[in-house]
């Protein structure tokens, strides 16, 4: 979403939504499915009545239809984010069946919207129906703000990718409005920022239109959550965040307030948003971070935890949880965190040119967003567990299988706006040149070059990039080299380069390029087997297993009869090899080898035993691991990521 091409304090830029295509392997196949069956698919489901209203809600509040709101209070952000996907896709697809449902929901939209600019449909249905106790903005739980930020975002992508004014007009009138409303913020007001979406679109909207009056509103809104007076961790507003140096609160208006605030640096360059979201960042990624990049490991924590004055500690909503809290089973992980935690890493990575963010960017995009989508594209998870048992050790209130519909329904159009767009996160300019961010198969086609990548990432880690057209004068053609890539090489037309680029960097490669140069980039991937910190006690004496940038799991699906998921083991020296198997999971690379299974036996109403080894009941077994996003797609199943040590 973010286009960076003016922020004068980025040291990178982001490429407008169509210069980067998908074209064949991985992201080309998830895009063709976004737009075959995700969107189509949600806008079905979004224009029926039976289940709680999207759409719906707009005619209700029109008086087109009788009946009362239905559904969270954030159902029109929802709706939103299905505009911004179906605008997503329509800048490459030019469908024009598509275009139409777009303007079809964009007039109702507009009819929906007052005079003055507001628009939140569950205050309008019940003002509609003669309840004065409803006000705007009489709630802060009322998500009226985040809706319209999401309206303003939806509406910058539908004029990009189509060029029309129709919904942007909306999205402006919702920005001048929220100007109107907290132009003299009081501490009574000051917590309506909740969840802030529109952050980002505020930002977005000045980029768009080049009025400075747009991110001048936005520091407003963020300098606003400064004036509560007994704010919260579970809204982010108990410390400034000017001053606050860990990641605690609820996890997805944590990551929508920080990715905001980066986009504010990106053009300001203000040092005392960005320090504090350097912290931030340190904090998550070294205490609190899941493996998958999910986060926000709770259901429900309590922050400030363990505080002197008990007053202070309120209840906290999909929680950062303790350092080192990092439970499997009862793992929560939002998919709308993930995706914050992509926007927020991806604003970073742009701010700084460092590399570890894009990391982050790939790593969570790979794993915890993907597993938020089943492989038809049309279930969803709301949250992400690491081990899924049966029966399970704590009923939670979510469901363990992914569905077509949930409640709550805001994961579902994240992960499938985040996919249509993901090809604007391939790519990145600065003054010096192009860098190249995610691998995968797509072409490039901008001002100033324009060049074709072939791969078949995230499988092996061979790169080939054409050259097709570049600057007749130096230019710098920059690879990103992840983290986990040891011993990565690259070729010029054959030839290697004197100096071997290093994990964790961008490696920059600057020269007068001609059309028809060859660079390939070899990234080698093991199989690896990692371990957690200590203190992460539900990972002593476990190990998972990685690939590149693949987190992988065991799924009971592919254990003989009788093995349970807990019954397994992996041998200290595992000799753990990588097949590709095209037929299963849409084409995935496996993991396989020997493992054991070493089967606990009935517990029963123990909670605690005396200990005995097992070693003349354990045996071995075939052993065959599964990206993690792709567990739940075979039918009702036990799965694991973290795996205990043989005994």
């Amino acid at each position: 979403m973010s286009e960076t091409s003016s922020s004068k304090f980025a040291k990178l830029h982001a490429l407008p939504l169509g210069e980067a295509r998908w074209t064949n392997g991985f992201w080309a196949d998830r895009f063709k499915q976004c737009c075959e069956v995700m969107v189509p698919a949600m806008h079905r489901l979004m224009t029926e009545t039976e289940r709680p209203r999207y759409l719906g809600n707009f005619e209700v509040a029109l008086g087109l239809v009788e009946g009362r709101h239905r559904g969270p209070k954030w159902n029109d952000g929802d709706f939103y984010k299905w505009l911004e996907a179906a605008a997503a896709t329509y800048a490459f697809t030019k469908d024009e069946q598509l275009d139409r449902q777009m303007d079809e929901a964009i007039d109702l939209i507009a009819r929906t919207q007052e005079k003055d600019g507001y628009i939140h449909t569950d205050v309008q249905i019940a003002q509609r129906a003669g309840n004065a106790e409803v006000k705007r903005f009489g709630n802060p739980m009322d998500f009226e703000m985040y809706n319209m930020g999401h309206l303003i975002t939806a509406s910058i992508i539908h004029r990009r990718a189509t060029g029309k004014d129709s919904l942007l007009s909306r999205g402006l009138e919702a920005a001048d409005f929220l100007a109107k409303t907290f132009d003299h913020p009081t501490p009574e007001i000051a917590r309506h920022g909740i969840c802030p979406s529109h952050l980002m679109a505020l930002v977005e909207l000045a980029r768009e239109t080049n009025d400075r009056t747009y991110l001048d509103l936005a520091l407003k809104l963020l300098n606003m959550r400064d004036l509560v007076a007994k704010g919260d961790d579970d809204n982010q507003d108990r410390v400034p965040l000017r001053k606050e140096s860990r990641a605690v609160g609820h996890a997805v208006r944590g990551t929508y307030l920080w990715a905001g605030a980066a986009d504010i640096v990106a053009e300001t360059g203000d040092t005392t948003l960005l320090d504090p979201l350097h912290r931030i960042w340190d904090d998550l990624v070294h205490h609190k971070l899941y493996i998958t990049g999910g986060c926000g490991a709770l259901y429900d924590g309590a922050s400030p935890d363990g505080a002197i004055d008990q007053k202070t500690i309120t209840r906290v909503h999909q929680a950062f949880g303790r350092d080192w809290q990092l439970p499997h089973s009862t793992a929560h992980n939002e998919t709308c965190a993930a995706v914050g935690n992509l926007l927020w890493n991806w604003r970073l990575f742009q701010i700084t040119g460092d590399a570890k963010f894009a990391d982050v960017v790939e790593w969570t995009l790979y794993n915890s967003v993907l597993a938020g989508i089943n492989l038809a594209g049309d279930a969803f998870f709301y949250t992400n567990t690491l081990r899924q048992l049966d029966p399970p050790p704590l009923e939670t209130r979510w469901p363990k299988q992914r569905q077509k519909t949930l409640g709550c329904f805001c994961c579902p159009p994240n992960v499938v706006r985040t996919i249509a767009q993901a090809s604007t996160y391939a790519y990145a300019t600065s003054d010096r040149g192009l860098t190249i961010v995610l691998y995968g198969g797509s072409t490039l086609d901008t001002r100033d070059v324009k060049l074709t990548q072939e791969t078949n990432y995230p499988w092996n880690g061979r790169v080939k990039i054409t050259v097709d057209r570049a600057p007749s004068s130096d230019y710098s053609l920059s690879l990103r080299i992840p983290g986990w890539a040891k011993c990565a090489s690259i070729r010029i037309n054959g030839k290697a380069t004197p100096d071997s680029p290093q994990p964790a960097t961008i490696h920059e490669i600057r020269r007068t390029w001609k059309a028809g140069d060859v660079v390939e980039l070899e990234l080698p991937m093991p199989v690896r087997i990692v371990e957690a910190h200590p203190y992460v006690e539900e990972t002593r004496n476990q190990v998972a297993v990685l690939r590149g940038p693949i987190v992988y799991c065991l799924e009971s699906v592919d254990l003989p009869d009788g093995v349970r998921v807990l019954d397994v083991r992996l041998p200290r020296d595992a000799q753990l090899t990588a097949r590709h198997d095209e037929d299963l999971l849409s084409g995935v690379t496996v993991i396989e080898g020997k493992a054991v299974s070493d089967p606990s036996g009935e517990w029963k109403d123990q909670l605690y035993r005396d200990f005995a080894s097992t070693a003349s009941s354990a045996k071995a077994i075939d052993l065959r691991l599964i990206p993690y996003y792709a567990w739940d797609n075979r039918g009702k199943s036990e799965m694991s990521v973290w795996l205990p040590l043989a005994r």
